[in-house]
């Protein structure tokens, strides 16, 4: 018998069946927290690891999903949504509040509420990537496209 979900996964697992999105999330021993971390566990490209990080424009939780080889460049992002204030790094504080998920199981959905995201255009090298799914331990595999749908993202380049 296998056991229940964790609590964070079940309301991604919500959001992306309420999206339409069939996909399937699993649970890892080994854990997920960083992109080196996640393409070890899943035997992928460290590029196709859909990191979910999450920056404050002001009082805004910005999401940005990215490569796994890439790092943010902020003056890209704020660049592309037109920020009125800088990106800074959010707290795992304003993570947690934002998402109701901790740093390094931060999902693209199973938000409170949605939050304005940036799809890394990098991701579409690749046919399948890899997310979060609520928990450091927990991934679902996507397709950039799914991404874009699931978070209504905007497409960009975010790093060199």
């Amino acid at each position: 018998m296998s056991s229940p979900q964790p609590r964070r996964s079940q309301e991604v697992a919500a959001a992306l069946s309420a999206a339409g999105v069939e996909a399937e999330i699993r649970h890892l021993d080994d854990s997920t927290r960083t992109a080196v971390e996640a393409a070890r566990a899943l035997g992928c490209e460290v590029g196709q690891i859909a990191s979910s990080l999450v920056f404050m424009s002001g009082d805004e939780p910005v999401l940005v999903l990215t490569s796994g080889r890439h790092r943010v460049q902020t003056e890209l992002v704020d660049e592309l949504l037109e920020l009125a204030e800088p990106l800074r790094r959010a707290s795992p504080e304003e993570v947690r509040a934002a998402t109701g998920q901790a740093i390094g199981g931060v999902a693209p959905v199973g938000h409170p509420r949605p939050l304005r995201t940036v799809v890394d255009r990098a991701l579409f090298e690749h046919a399948r990537v890899y997310a979060a799914a609520g928990t450091p331990h927990s991934i679902v595999p996507l397709t950039p496209e799914q991404l874009v749908q699931l978070t209504r993202g905007v497409v960009g380049d975010v790093g060199p």
